[in-house]
């Protein structure tokens, strides 16, 4: 008797549990629709760019963006490090170049899908980073398989935000 009531409570909690995971994940029978997003989300935003003199990298990174409909304004500056400082970019973040848009800062060679989904998403984080210099990011565009990742960050903590190879 101990055993079949065993199978029977079995079977409820596995037919219970398969119910509530095909109703979790049953669609409501209507298309999902795009959420509405400002219109900058399709690339028609502005970006001004910090950078040292002759750092090639930095140049392709500003022409991939423009490639994918970005107005980058371009600033020389002789202390990069001291507008890293004055941005809140936190060391072991840091990159080649800092940009600003639309109030976030745009840290290194970060893809341009993270940007125009920290643009749409508008977390509250100082900005993103891709930290150092993966040679297959934009503007690097060496032919290597590499895995990197992209961070958002505030004053207190960082999070991965995209995983990019």
């Amino acid at each position: 008797m101990k055993n079949k009531l065993f199978y029977i409570i079995t079977a409820l909690i596995l037919l219970a549990s398969v119910t509530f995971w095909i109703y979790m994940f049953q669609s409501s029978g209507s298309e999902l629709s795009e959420p509405d997003t400002p219109d900058y989300f399709d690339g028609s935003f502005e970006l001004t760019m910090y950078h040292a003199e002759g750092c090639g990298c930095c140049v392709e990174w500003a022409k991939y963006l423009e490639n994918n409909g970005v107005q980058v304004k371009s600033e020389m500056v002789a202390d990069l490090h001291e507008v890293k400082r004055e941005k809140g970019v936190p060391g072991q973040l840091s990159s080649c170049h800092t940009a600003v848009a639309d109030g976030y800062i745009i840290e290194g060679h970060v893809p341009i899908e993270d940007i125009r989904r920290l643009l749409a998403e508008r977390p509250a984080v100082i900005g993103v980073s891709v930290p150092g210099m993966p040679p297959n990011s934009p503007g690097m565009d060496q032919p290597v398989e590499n895995t990197y990742q992209s961070v958002i960050f505030d004053e207190e903590s960082m999070y991965i935000y995209n995983t990019h190879n």
